[in-house]
């Protein structure tokens, strides 16, 4: 029996065309969106693994005071700061200019050296034994960390504005 194309069939055989066409087009859509939104995700996370000689200088005095005997892991660069690990779990990180904005020591204390006298202080004498294992500063002001789990917040003005556990 031979084909007979009559205009069903024709309509049929156009919707399978256009639905095809339709397909391709999303799919090449879609190819287009990710080819240009994916480099823009990765380069939100631009994270480049570079030498201690390339930290600013203040940076660099400041690990060199404090942290001469850790060896370090990894040290990152992003736009909008600097960040140093060390193998013994040390991490400090930077802002762009080399100032201290986190300190965290997962296995040891802050040095004594970067904790303000004003906190060292408080922390002493309303929790003795204690050891500030994190120290983190802002705008704002300080955030404390302590060996007993305890989370601290000062303002600028070194005056505990919150106690967390």
């Amino acid at each position: 029996m031979p084909y007979l194309c009559t205009s069903k069939n024709k309509n049929s055989i156009l919707t399978i065309k256009y639905n095809n066409i339709m397909k391709k087009s999303i799919i090449l859509l879609l190819a287009l969106v990710l080819t240009i939104c994916l480099p823009l995700h990765l380069q939100a996370d631009n994270d480049q693994v570079i030498t201690f000689d390339r930290l600013p200088a203040t940076a660099q005095t400041m690990l060199k005071q404090n942290f001469s005997d850790k060896v370090p892991l990894v040290i990152t660069a992003d736009r909008d700061d600097y960040k140093v690990m060390y193998q013994s779990g040390e991490k400090v990180e930077f802002d762009k200019k080399g100032n201290w904005r986190d300190i965290e020591c997962k296995t040891s204390q802050v040095p004594a050296e970067l904790i303000p006298a004003q906190i060292a202080a408080n922390v002493n004498a309303t929790f003795p034994g204690a050891k500030i294992t994190k120290i983190e500063r802002d705008r704002r002001g300080y955030s404390v960390k302590l060996s007993n789990g305890l989370e601290l917040e000062y303002n600028q003005n070194f005056q505990v504005i919150e106690v967390d556990d």
